[in-house]
């Protein structure tokens, strides 16, 4: 009981001043596609049409708006959020959207070739609706909302309830949102944007994440009342070919 209520007066704690930043634009490169990320192994395509299907598709639920968020670094959940987005952007007609909120270590704009000139940071510091910041990505219903120009150092500036109007701009704009945070061990980031959401999905490395912190971490999310939709392995080895195993 204790450590549940610490739990949620460190993510209030946050929430007051959730994820701010000095307001310092830098320009980013243009960066070549990346898929996926260096760090990370992701999903097949008919594991991702599952994950896709069983999260947003086949269940009598409304879940429109759903958070990624790994059990520790280098699981490989961006890549299976830029995944998931792209597979279920081909799957329906509404406009999909893909959001970088891992403010620390923003890689999802690298997963389509995107730039990270504007994005969420941005939206929550200027005037103008959401679609100012999104990038429509060419020949899909898929549209990126980069993390921006302004994650650069942590500070006491931006505040919670500017988070939430956008992320609440995004719900009623786009069909489907995904949203890619950081590890839930470390930061309380993906409970905040979890409570803001339909629910998380936690990302898990196989050989790697040791059962205890990921029972952990599904925990504290609970306590913090985000729902859990489910896990993924990622990272998996197998004992014969891939190409023989898509075969079985």
């Amino acid at each position: 009981m204790s450590r549940n209520f610490e739990l949620l007066e460190r993510a209030s704690r946050d929430f007051e001043s959730f994820s701010s930043f000095k307001v310092a634009e830098k320009r980013i490169p243009r960066a070549e596609r990346v898929s996926p990320p260096p760090d990370a192994s992701t999903l097949s395509r008919e594991e991702l049409i599952k994950l896709v299907q069983r999260i947003f598709l086949l269940d009598h639920d409304a879940r429109k708006m759903v958070v990624f968020t790994a059990v520790e670094e280098g699981t490989g959940c961006t890549s299976i959020c830029a995944g998931a987005a792209e597979s279920i952007a081909a799957q329906v007609d509404a406009p999909v959207c893909v959001v970088d909120a891992n403010l620390r270590r923003p890689a999802l704009h690298l997963c389509f070739g995107a730039e990270s000139l504007r994005g969420l940071t941005d939206s929550v510091f200027k005037p103008g609706p959401i679609r100012q910041f999104v990038q429509k990505l060419p020949g899909r219903n898929l549209w990126l909302l980069p993390c921006g120009s302004m994650a650069s150092q942590l500070s006491a500036v931006m505040k919670a309830e500017h988070l939430q109007a956008r992320i609440n701009e995004l719900r009623q704009e786009f069909a489907y949102v995904l949203i890619d945070t950081p590890p839930v061990s470390e930061h309380t980031d993906a409970i905040l944007l979890g409570r803001l959401a339909d629910g998380a999905v936690l990302v898990l490395e196989s050989n790697t994440t040791r059962r205890e912190v990921a029972r952990i971490a599904k925990e504290d999310l609970e306590a913090a009342h985000v729902r859990v939709l489910g896990a993924v392995l990622n990272k998996r080895t197998f004992p014969i070919p891939q190409f023989l195993y898509d075969r079985l």
